[in-house]
């Protein structure tokens, strides 16, 4: 092959000299500075800003009033969830039964609680004693002071615990509908009834679908106890109410409501994460590792490169000093 032919190669027929190019993102770049931007303005806006009045946020973060509230919004979040889950357990159950006039009852159920406001119900059973001062429940002699029995507290346990039930019959039914119809076909032909069929086979199996929907109504569960403060119920935000209604410091007890909902909602965000993890390990090959495990496995991957690194520059600074 002549001298000429070896010039006129063309260049790609050589692995080696392809030059390697990183791709560029200039609109990452623009809009990461952009937020990172604001974000600064914005902090530097509040911290600044003396209205705030961080000093009172402080001051009242920990106040004995503020954290009873705190224990009455975790209470009536836990007491309405189990309520809520029971009852959707069983109208998910009635809304697939082939009777014809269960299923429409628990349908009607559903469709009632779902169709009107939860403050609008917290306000009808607050007032119940209006339209039943006594409460017999229908057996002679029984005769019951509504007043006494309907509390803002146990006003407030039904609303939310009644309305909650009715979104969780959706979860539910949703979950036991997610299941293969062919394992209750298998149960009945093994002899079991439907009752341990559902309780055994149907519901384990459902649980992935209802685990994580679950956890989103819990925390909004969690927020929306802040409505019971119409009714005179204690929680959280109605003793933020209280004290600023006696200092006048409206916005820093508003601030300090809002920062306990976002650690409390922070703190049941990490156990849905775990708990969704725990039931979705039969149902993928692998789980995507936990904020956790990839922390490990950052500083795992980076230790041996960088006694990797001390190693050489003490190699170097030696053969420096021997010289």
């Amino acid at each position: 092959m002549s001298e000429t032919a070896l010039k006129i190669q063309p260049r790609w027929t050589s692995p080696d000299q392809y030059t390697t190019v990183k791709a560029r993102y200039p609109g990452r770049w623009v809009s990461a500075a952009a937020i990172l931007g604001i974000a600064a303005l914005l902090l530097q806006s509040v911290i600044t800003n003396p209205r705030f009045g961080w000093d009172t946020v402080g001051k009242y973060l920990r106040d004995i009033s503020i954290m009873n509230g705190i224990g009455i919004t975790l209470m009536l979040t836990a007491v309405c969830m189990i309520i809520g889950i029971v009852l959707g357990i069983v109208l998910a159950v009635m809304r697939l039964s082939l009777n014809p006039v269960v299923r429409t009852a628990a349908f009607g159920y559903v469709n009632f609680f779902r169709g009107t406001p939860v403050l609008v119900q917290l306000l009808f059973w607050y007032n119940l004693a209006a339209l039943y001062p006594t409460i017999s429940f229908g057996i002679p002699g029984v005769h019951l002071d509504a007043n006494q029995i309907i509390t803002p507290m146990f006003a407030a346990i039904l609303g939310l615990g009644l309305n909650q039930g009715a979104y969780m019959s959706e979860i539910v039914r949703a979950g036991i509908l997610s299941v293969d119809h062919g394992q209750a076909e298998a149960a009945g032909a093994l002899g079991i009834n439907r009752f341990h069929t559902m309780r055994r086979i149907i519901l384990p199996q459902a649980m992935k679908v209802i685990i994580p929907p679950t956890g989103n109504e819990t925390i909004g569960m969690l927020k929306t106890t802040a409505l019971v403060s119409v009714i005179s119920v204690p929680e959280l935000l109605y003793s933020s109410q209280i004290i600023y209604a006696r200092t006048f410091e409206t916005v820093p007890l508003l601030i300090v409501a809002s920062l306990w909902y976002i650690v409390v909602t922070s703190i049941l965000s990490v156990g849905q994460y775990y708990l969704e993890r725990r039931y979705a390990k039969g149902g993928q090959r692998s789980l995507p590792p936990t904020p956790w495990q990839k922390l490990q496995f950052f500083f795992n991957a980076h230790a041996p490169l960088a006694s990797h690194k001390t190693a050489q520059a003490r190699s170097h600074t030696r053969k420096g000093g021997t010289r």
